[in-house]
């Protein structure tokens, strides 16, 4: 038996990079995942037949985050098909850097509406269906304690957010015996922050292990969160950097 077998799980963000990685492992364990997409569409089509052929389910919706009508339709259109959400995994998210003096008040929007606004209404739609044992798991970012360098303010700021929403929803929410965490990654290798750059190299100076992670590591914490092991863990946050905020 897997470990989330007849579980619904839906995953924003999940084409590329974290989010694919996350999906394969949901899928992998069991779960039938609804995963949405923005602008890699070939990619959302890959990745559903890839668990398709190794006899998981995967359906790729196009959704944009900072839409708030898109949102409640993959929760709703995720209901129509399955019937409930067990699991949502709040993933998508953008960085904007530049110098703080820079930024214009559309960055700022932009940034709170993805990775701050999104993850709360798509929690709040997703717990209208969610039932007893339910699991909300949202990626932060371990720079919420440790901002590493300038021109990273806005990311930061929002970032820090989740840690609050992690420690409120999880106080409304227990009652309900639903959990609700945050997985904090670190470096991690991805098209987005690649591990063979100068950048790069200077972070590795920063880890205990002294490595980038990979993506898989990342989907490791979230379906150990998301499975049955972690039902005593609620408003926690989850560090996955290597031990860089060592």
């Amino acid at each position: 038996m897997k470990n989330l077998s007849d579980k619904i799980a839906v995953v924003t963000g999940g084409s590329r990079g974290i989010g694919s990685a996350i999906t394969l492992k949901l899928a992998s364990e069991g779960a039938k995942v609804v995963f949405t997409y923005q602008n890699s569409a070939e990619k959302a089509l890959a990745l559903a037949e890839e668990i398709k052929n190794t006899g998981g389910t995967a359906i790729p919706m196009a959704a944009d985050s900072s839409n708030p009508e898109d949102l409640k339709g993959v929760i709703e259109n995720t209901v129509k098909e399955f019937g409930t959400v067990d699991i949502l995994v709040n993933n998508a998210g953008i960085y904007i850097g530049k110098p703080f003096e820079d930024y214009s008040l559309e960055d700022y929007h932009l940034t709170m509406d993805v990775n701050v606004r999104a993850v709360f209404l798509a929690s709040q739609e997703a717990v209208k269906h969610m039932p007893e044992g339910g699991r909300i798991i949202s990626i932060g970012s371990n720079m919420a304690e440790n901002a590493i360098g300038p021109q990273t303010t806005l990311y930061t700021m929002s970032k820090s957010a989740l840690q609050g929403f992690t420690r409120g929803l999880a106080r409304d929410l227990g009652p309900k015996k639903i959990t609700v965490n945050l997985v904090q990654p670190g470096p991690i290798n991805t098209d987005m922050n690649p591990d063979n750059t100068e950048f790069a190299d200077f972070l590795r100076t920063r880890m205990a292990l002294g490595e980038y992670g990979k993506a898989k590591d990342i989907a490791n914490a979230v379906a150990f969160l998301a499975g049955e092991d972690s039902g005593f863990i609620t408003g926690a946050f989850i560090t996955v950097d290597g031990g860089f905020n060592a």
